[in-house]
């Protein structure tokens, strides 16, 4: 099988975090990203749910600006973030 070059843009902090979670992984960029073609192109789709995380909701940053304000003023009430149990 014959190989070509791939080239495109990345921002280069989320390249450098890729790299470390690839080398995690025992695999280079490349072998991630190959499987991703293979899997992409296998099933005719994004392997994946590609949506807007509701966090980032401008409704949502706003509420949080809001809460930390408000401590900020000393008023509200500081809590322990809680963690997922895994």
């Amino acid at each position: 099988m014959s190989q070509v070059m791939v080239n495109f843009r990345m921002d280069s902090a989320l390249k450098h975090e890729m790299e470390a979670v690839c080398a995690d992984l025992g695999m280079s960029m490349t072998t991630a990203f190959t499987i991703y073609a293979r899997k992409m192109t296998r099933e005719r789709r994004v392997p994946f749910d590609v949506s807007v995380d509701p966090f980032y909701d401008p409704a949502n940053l706003a509420h949080i600006r809001r809460g930390l304000a408000q401590l900020d003023r000393g008023e509200g009430q500081e809590h322990e973030l809680l963690e997922d149990e895994p």
